[in-house]
């Protein structure tokens, strides 16, 4: 997956993307931006997907949103009416489809979904394919395409959060995972994009380390491809508490996909370390739990970090945030300021 400040008179004469990256810091979204969590986003021709969680509805079953500049967003229906058959069987209980992963391979679009209850690592990740993503194309269809990795009860891991990701040899891997004992990794076949072997097991790239009893808050992993490092965005603590949620990002490379990932001081993800990316709150307070990222390499060169947050003005509600992001002559990612 995959995303100078100007004076105002001369904002006026730009274009919607040349305006919302001069203006630094978060863009000013507009629209369908209230009611979702775990977005990622690709880019299509001349329109911006936004996939996520949805938040406003009870049956979740993968929103999508869409723009023309990154600014306004429109509700553009489901990638499900309902979740597939499998998944119910596999996940009793379960209503709704979480935290997707959208990519492009070859000549169709891979969408990976969670299927979780809260709190459980009885999860599976499935994988649907389209040939476009413009509801309005005559050959727009989701298939699903079943089960990519399941977890029950007995695992020390989660199957959710999935990240798809092509390495610098041509090789595809999915990262995912939540809580339990952390953030994994698992090689795909290229062409069916299912595991490369039946029964693999995982290599671990990022964890929390807390004693017997206490929360390992870890999750949402994606893995960005850099010339000479691969970088790993996970969220820390705790999401979906509203106001009172302390999600915020880290950040660690690796030069290989595998890892070991490293912050900036040379702390290790597997130690629950890393370097911040993204603060628990904006600095103004409104927003605050920001977390779990996607990222958009746009056709421009200029990269996006998309996110969720909580908007104090509107309750706590979950709203899109998207912030450009600039790269150190170090290498290490921010965000974007004024």
């Amino acid at each position: 997956m995959r995303r100078a400040s100007l004076v105002a008179f001369c904002l006026l004469a730009t274009s919607p993307q040349t305006r919302a990256q001069s203006l630094g810091d978060t863009l000013p979204v507009t629209g369908d931006i209230v009611g979702i969590h775990d977005p990622v986003i690709i880019r299509e021709r001349d329109a911006y997907y936004i996939y996520g969680t949805n938040g406003d509805e009870p049956a979740a079953t993968i929103r999508i949103r869409s723009s023309s500049d990154l600014i306004h967003w429109t509700k553009r229906g489901h990638v499900f009416a309902k979740l597939p058959d499998w998944a119910t069987q596999a996940v009793p209980g379960a209503d709704g489809a979480w935290a997707p992963d959208i990519s492009k391979v070859n000549d169709r679009y891979l969408l990976y979904y969670s299927v979780s209850t809260f709190g459980s690592n009885r999860s599976v990740i499935g994988l649907a394919t389209n040939e476009t993503l413009d509801p309005a194309a005559t050959n727009y269809r989701w298939r699903d395409e079943g089960l990519v990795i399941e977890t029950t009860r007995a695992s020390d891991w989660n199957a959710i959060d999935p990240n798809h990701v092509i390495d610098r040899q041509g090789r595809h891997w999915l990262t995912l995972g939540s809580y339990w004992t952390g953030i994994k990794l698992f090689e795909l076949n290229p062409v069916t994009g299912k595991l490369l072997e039946a029964g693999e097991r995982p290599v671990s790239l990022a964890r929390r380390r807390a004693p017997v009893g206490a929360g390992t808050p870890v999750e949402a992993p994606f893995i960005v491809n850099r010339p000479d490092h691969y970088y790993l965005f996970v969220s820390y603590d705790y999401c979906c508490k509203g106001v009172d949620s302390t999600y915020y990002v880290v950040v660690g490379r690796s030069r290989k996909i595998t890892g070991p990932y490293v912050g900036r001081d040379g702390t290790r993800l597997l130690d629950g370390e890393g370097t911040m990316f993204i603060p628990v709150f904006a600095e103004d307070g409104r927003f605050r739990g920001q977390g779990h990222n996607g990222f958009l390499h746009d056709d421009d060169g200029r990269d996006y970090v998309v996110y969720h947050a909580y908007d104090r003005q509107l309750g706590g509600k979950p709203v899109l945030r998207i912030s450009p992001v600039v790269w150190g002559a170090d290498g290490w990612p921010s965000l974007a300021t004024r």
